[in-house]
């Protein structure tokens, strides 16, 4: 297997691309519009957290510091309307301001098993941005699949930081070894499960020991599959061989 490692450029690459898709998209919603991936959601709670989400990370990704930031506030209270919209635009543009001028070797809080970097807040935001820009042109039936090489980065962060933080939604907890494979890019995952544990596994070690045994493989391209872990789309769009069950215990949160 061949991780994608992605870089600072490329994550401000990618949120310069996905900032103003997300914009065009909700300014083509009105504000009640449902978002149909994200239920009980419309466009402007949509808006809400993620404009939310910037601002928190700004008050905390560049204080030089891993001690825990307070929690995300409560959205009440922020704008409504097309002023919502504006205040989304003002939040990126900071957020973009702070991240492109950032080392990401500055010392930075965050909540998984993993380095305490502030290149993983140029990561998260890039897919953070990019999974619900996707959620916007849901809502106004205008969706196009995120770019592949950003994809592929985006399912690796959801096996190797989502995931070992336990931020799993599924109850069960099975056991067995599942591949994906992102027939567009040319990469697979092993990922081996076994009940709350889950380990991504390199290609070499795939033979280690008859506990490896691939249970279960779904194919389809990077932008499906991120989107699947994401319960975005369901994994009936993929090829699959195997249990299916073992694939919903890959999916993680909103």
């Amino acid at each position: 297997m061949s991780r994608v490692h992605g870089t600072k450029d490329f994550w401000i690459g990618a949120l310069r691309a996905e900032g103003p898709a997300f914009h065009a998209a909700v300014s083509e919603a009105t504000p009640d519009t449902p978002v149909p991936s994200c239920p009980d959601w419309t466009v402007t709670d949509l808006v809400h957290h993620l404009g939310s989400i910037y601002t928190w990370v700004r008050e905390h990704v560049a204080r030089g510091v891993t001690d825990v930031p307070p929690k995300r506030p409560p959205t009440d209270g922020l704008p409504v309307g097309e002023a919502a919209i504006e205040w989304w635009q003002q939040e990126f543009d900071q957020l973009m301001l702070l991240l492109d001028g950032l080392d990401p070797e500055l010392p930075a809080w965050n909540w998984a098993p993993q380095a305490k970097r502030a290149g993983f807040w140029h990561r998260r935001m890039a897919h953070e941005t990019a999974v619900h820009r996707w959620d916007a042109q849901m809502a106004v039936a205008a969706v196009e699949p995120i770019e592949a090489k950003l994809a592929v980065d985006g399912v690796s962060e959801v096996l190797d930081t989502w995931l070992p933080a336990g931020r799993r939604q599924a109850d069960p907890a099975p056991y067995g070894v599942v591949q994906l494979i992102a027939v567009d890019a040319a990469q697979e995952w092993f990922l081996r499960l076994r009940g709350e544990g889950v380990a991504l596994l390199d290609t070499d070690t795939i033979l280690d020991s008859d506990d490896h045994n691939t249970r279960t493989m779904a194919s389809g391209t990077a932008s499906d599959l991120l989107l699947a872990l994401w319960g975005r789309v369901g994994f009936d769009v993929f090829e699959i061989a195997g249990d299916p069950n073992l694939l919903k215990a890959l999916r993680t949160g909103r």
